[in-house]
């Protein structure tokens, strides 16, 4: 951190801020697991009200970056999902030359290490979805109902998701922990968490989800022509394999069904649902930055010769 004008030592931007970052992923995981009832409630209550307050103060610090552009989003249903669609190739994140780098250059190692950070970043996109279809509107509930069943393997534990992730984790032997993870990658979980257990950031919680389908399937492509270069078993990489297909139509099916339904019954939305998108873009480009930074060295501009 730099001296400010007093000698006072500034904080990180909030993405770059491990020691809040590492904070905020404890107690979402604490908080999020299921628990009982404890006597000692009322401290609890307080220590929430506390956490919260944290939490809040970063999501209000980074989304102010993206009112301006988000505000630009059509409110008109169509336009509106045009412009959503648009952010696959103008949004923050997209075309990192980091994954061609993983498709054809990194090591064993380096891709453990990134598959770590992954790891350890990761929300659950299955519960996330579960807490963000809450009173949504018929259409877009059944969207998102759907979206869920995949990501729950239609019923059958091979197929979920997680566990898919969890078994690549495990055949990597890799080892992903909050205080090993750089603190973008922390954020991005951090943030998405804060979009689904706020109501007030429901719409943006919606446009976040919508965001990662859309521009996944290309990361998780490059990502899985790494896996396979190095030998990955098949069954071990499957989770890239998977999303590198399906999402591309999970995609086509929020765009309908979810933006487009939302949009047209509720104009308002649009900024938010824009903003969510945006705010988590933001996160992804910031951890692969901090990727590069750490498997090139340096500024992360250029690979190692």
């Amino acid at each position: 951190m730099a001296d400010g004008a007093h000698g006072q030592r500034l904080r990180p931007h909030p993405y770059y801020d491990h020691a809040l970052q590492a904070n905020l992923a404890r107690w979402n995981r604490d908080r999020l697991a299921p628990q009982r009832p404890r006597a000692d409630w009322a401290q609890a209550l307080e220590r929430e009200h506390q956490m919260q307050r944290l939490e809040l103060d970063f999501i209000e610090a980074t989304r102010k970056a993206h009112i301006a552009r988000a505000a630009s989003a059509p409110r008109e249903a169509a336009a509106f999902v045009a412009w959503f669609e648009n952010l696959k190739e103008t949004g923050p994140g997209q075309h990192d030359p980091l994954f061609p780098w993983l498709a054809e250059r990194a090591t064993l190692d380096e891709m453990r290490w990134f598959v770590e950070q992954e790891a350890a970043g990761e929300a659950g996109f299955d519960d996330l979805v579960a807490m963000a279809q809450v009173k949504m509107p018929v259409r877009a509930k059944l969207e998102l109902a759907r979206n869920y069943w995949d990501e729950m393997g239609r019923g059958n534990a091979k197929g979920m998701h997680g566990p898919m992730l969890e078994a690549l984790v495990h055949a990597m032997h890799a080892t992903p922990t909050i205080d090993a993870t750089v603190a973008p990658s922390l954020a991005l979980g951090n943030t998405m968490a804060a979009f689904a257990t706020h109501r007030t950031y429901a719409y943006h919680a919606i446009g976040a989800l919508g965001v990662i389908e859309l521009t996944a399937p290309g990361r998780a492509t490059q990502v899985s022509l790494a896996l396979r270069r190095l030998k990955v078993s098949a069954k071990a990489r499957h989770y890239f394999d998977l999303h590198a297909v399906l999402d591309v139509k999970h995609s086509e099916a929020w765009n309908r069904e979810v933006f487009a339904s939302i949009v047209a019954e509720t104009p308002d939305a649009a900024p938010c649902i824009a903003e969510g998108a945006l705010m988590r873009l933001a996160c992804g480009a910031e951890s692969f930055d901090a990727y590069r930074r750490h498997l090139w060295g340096g500024h992360g501009k250029a690979p190692p010769s």
